[in-house]
């Protein structure tokens, strides 16, 4: 009995002491004390530390797409022959896509602003807006009447929600640039790190917005006016006095970052993002999907709905025949004869409106008729232009001023500007950046495999200094260059030469999606063509998309569980 008593203490003292331990253990894991130092994070102004975590929120217009592997390039139906859709295995990191196209409405917001910050009768922004605006001459027919459209399509208010066109490829990622600045000034202002009401009011050309260059020097954002670019405590508390009763001084700090506000910059989609988020293979389980076999964004292999609730009815805007955009008035109609009115239509499994029909749409990608997935089966791209900050010769990041504006002139010699006052100026990278890497060795990798020197059938491998002849490219493509002359006058010199076979060169750009003007044929997402960046049509337009970053999926069981 004597024994048991002794047994009953020392498990009650083993008791104690694990419960101690425990508390112990519990106090020191703190969720403000860092688990890399056990140091208090407040107290150190750990930022990324306490941040840790914080996921992203999706910007104004944005839906989430899970990311994952697909098919890319799998058509049903190849009667063209072009072997330009050689099915390939890629796998696409999640990200966010714009849930329609880009409307009137939205591009007209972008062209009040650029009319307000950089006014077109001063000399220095003549070129600025006039740049920025749709061609809306893209209407005209010889032989058909479409000055309706010409005059009203962009800006009469029944058109507002309808996607806009006559905007180029370079113009559609000038609108990503800007619509990023916008969105981020938003965040910060209603985050506080911004005056109340500073995104709209009393911006001009000396103190607009740039994410970029806030994020390098925040101080000098917006003019470097501290009544509008705010510093803010991080943790969103007032210090407490100490033991000695004195409170000490709040530790206010810009925005950054690692502060988990800002968001990613919007930009055009790639075209594997494009085509994975079209397909919406994810709701598609009946398929075997890693053998693409899926037609439209929608399932089954007709653009007629098969629901009782509206069986018959056109899933998409499309051209049905010759002289048939839209059916017979009243009946088996797609309810549209040019372009309709975004989300006139059901949303594929991704939530994404119109990915078949009503305007095609601008991607990111440089044409090339193969997808080289052997140098690349993630997040596959070409296009990839690297640069850097441009660094002046005080030492210090160069902005762009009202003096040194950059314009990239068009073919038909209109001008568009791709940096404005207070970007900051980019160059390529050099050597420093490329010395000794494997993943990359140049600044543009447009050619990369297809293009450059060595994938030129003559390219002599016995002898890599020779290199391929200037005039013997592998894209033998015509080699127009029109500039502007001191007096702004254009100065074309078109290549006339008959010698050249091919279209395709550094500046077409790939879109995707059929079209108000095109047959079912193009509704499959897989269906590529391509088009010079610098011109537009009635029937091109463009969505913006986002990177994720993060986990993959947004609510996603533990594989332990």
């Amino acid at each position: 009995m004597k024994v048991n008593k002794i047994v009953v203490l020392q498990l009650m003292m083993s008791m104690v002491l694990m419960l101690g331990t425990a508390s112990c253990s519990k106090k020191s894991s703190s969720s403000q004390a860092s688990r890399a130092t056990g140091w208090d994070v407040d107290s150190q102004n750990g930022t990324a530390a306490r941040n840790a975590g914080k996921k992203q929120q999706a910007g104004p217009g944005l839906v989430f797409v899970e990311g994952g592997t697909f098919t890319m390039g799998k058509v049903q139906d190849d009667v063209m022959h072009d072997w330009n859709n050689t099915p390939t295995q890629q796998h696409v990191q999640s990200f966010y896509m714009d849930e329609t196209e880009v409307t009137n409405g939205m591009y007209l917001e972008y062209l009040e602003w650029l009319k307000k910050v950089f006014p077109p009768t001063e000399e220095n922004y003549k070129n600025i807006y006039e740049g920025a605006s749709p061609d809306t001459l893209v209407w005209r027919n010889r032989l058909g009447y479409n000055e309706t459209m010409t005059n009203n399509y962009l800006r009469h208010p029944s058109y507002a929600n309808y996607p806009v066109v006559g905007v180029n490829w370079i113009q559609a990622v000038e609108f990503a640039k800007w619509r990023t600045d916008r969105v981020n000034e938003a965040v910060l202002e209603k985050n506080g790190f911004l005056q109340k009401g500073a995104k709209t009011n009393d911006v001009t050309a000396d103190n607009s917005f740039n994410t970029e260059a806030y994020l390098m020097s925040p101080s000098t954002a917006r003019g470097g006016s501290e009544e509008i670019v705010l510093k803010k405590n991080p943790n969103g508390r007032r210090p407490k006095a100490g033991k000695d009763g004195v409170v000490p001084e709040e530790k206010n700090v810009y925005a950054q970052r690692s502060s988990g506000i800002i968001l990613p910059e919007y930009r055009l989609p790639t075209e594997a993002e494009w085509e994975y988020a079209a397909a919406a293979d994810v709701g598609q389980r009946e398929y075997n999907i890693y053998k693409g076999q899926k037609k439209y964004p929608w399932s089954g292999d007709y653009t007629r709905s098969n629901k009782r609730k509206n069986k018959g009815d056109q899933l998409a805007n499309f051209k049905q025949g010759n002289g048939d955009y839209g059916g017979i008035a009243g009946w088996s109609d797609d309810g549209a004869d040019i372009t309709n009115a975004v989300k006139s239509y059901a949303p594929n499994d991704f939530g994404l409106y119109d990915m078949a029909g009503n305007v095609a749409e601008w991607v990111a990608d440089v044409y090339r008729p193969i997808i080289d997935n052997e140098a690349n089966d993630f997040n596959y791209f070409r296009g990839n232009q690297y640069a850097k900050n441009k660094i002046g010769k005080d030492g210090k990041i160069e902005i762009i001023t009202k003096d040194n504006i950059q314009y990239k002139t068009l073919s038909n010699g209109k001008k568009v500007a791709t940096n404005l006052p207070g970007e900051i100026a980019q160059v390529p990278v050099d050597e420093n950046e490329t010395y000794l890497r494997q993943n990359f060795s140049t600044s543009d990798n447009i050619n990369y495999r297809d293009g450059d020197k060595q994938s030129s059938k003559y390219f002599d491998f016995g002898d890599p200094e020779s290199g391929a002849k200037a005039d013997q490219s592998m894209y033998n493509s015509p080699k127009h260059n029109v500039t502007t002359d001191s007096l702004g006058q254009m100065v074309r010199k078109y290549d006339n030469s008959s010698k050249r076979t091919t279209l395709i060169d550094d500046n077409v750009r790939v879109y995707k999606g059929g079209s108000w003007r095109d047959r079912a044929y193009w509704l499959d997402p897989a269906q590529r063509r391509y088009f010079p960046q610098d011109m537009a049509t009635d029937y091109i337009g463009f969505r913006c998309a986002m990177s994720r970053v993060g986990a993959k999926a947004e609510k996603r069981k533990s594989p332990r569980n």
